[in-house]
């Protein structure tokens, strides 16, 4: 398999790279959804902190799930809303403006500023800026995922105050284009995060570091 067509395939920009292509990184691997050299900690082995964390990846799964459909509806209903798709895409960002920061917050706040450090020790970083590990990538993502639903909300007011229907159509599909991107990141957003690092996490931490987060 090509190593350098799956780097550039994927759709999420690598930020941890090894210093030969023989070695993998958890973030690179042969296929998004098939990490090669990391063993995954089943969830009932989690720390309590990681397990939430998780269990709030759940509740937005079935969030994003739903705007996912909505979407997908919405473009076959030629750009038209209904009762459906109205109540799908307002949940979604009732979900992306309430509760996503605050998860965000604890991933970044608590979680990330320990398994960075922790990750730079382990030799888990970038080969050329040892300060680049995959916790930069996960901060990317928030910070983009949060632009690209704010570009959705804003070009569906703005598609539907344009009276020209061509016009109007270029805006949905482009609103739509931008939540597909964020539906795919999401899905393997999380993947990597409950996978990867917070499985790392559980081979990195010690028992005092956990109650330390656990009290934050």
């Amino acid at each position: 398999m090509n190593s350098s067509k799956n780097k550039k395939d994927d759709p999420i920009k690598r930020f941890v790279e090894k210093d030969s292509d023989e070695e993998m990184s958890p973030f690179d691997p042969p296929e998004a959804y098939d990490p090669q050299n990391i063993e995954s900690v089943p969830y009932e082995k989690l720390n309590p902190f990681l397990q939430e964390l998780v269990d709030e990846h759940k509740a937005f799964t079935i969030v994003l799930s739903g705007f996912e459909e909505a979407l997908i509806k919405w473009r076959e209903n030629k750009w038209i809303f209904n009762k459906e798709i109205d109540e799908k895409l307002k949940r979604f960002f009732e979900f992306i403006d309430e509760k996503v920061p605050v998860h965000n917050q604890k991933e970044e706040k608590i979680l990330f500023p320990l398994l960075n450090k922790k990750l730079i020790e382990s030799g888990e970083h970038n080969s050329l800026d040892a300060s680049i590990t995959g916790i930069n990538l996960m901060e990317d993502e928030h910070i983009k995922v949060a632009q690209a639903a704010a570009i959705v909300f804003n070009f569906l007011g703005l598609g539907s105050r344009l009276p020209d229907q061509q016009s109007r159509e270029i805006t949905y599909e482009a609103a739509f284009d931008q939540g597909i991107a964020i539906v795919e990141t999401m899905k393997l957003h999380i993947f990597r995060e409950e996978t990867i690092l917070f499985s790392q996490a559980m081979q990195l931490f010690t028992s005092k570091e956990f109650e330390k987060l656990e009290s934050k």
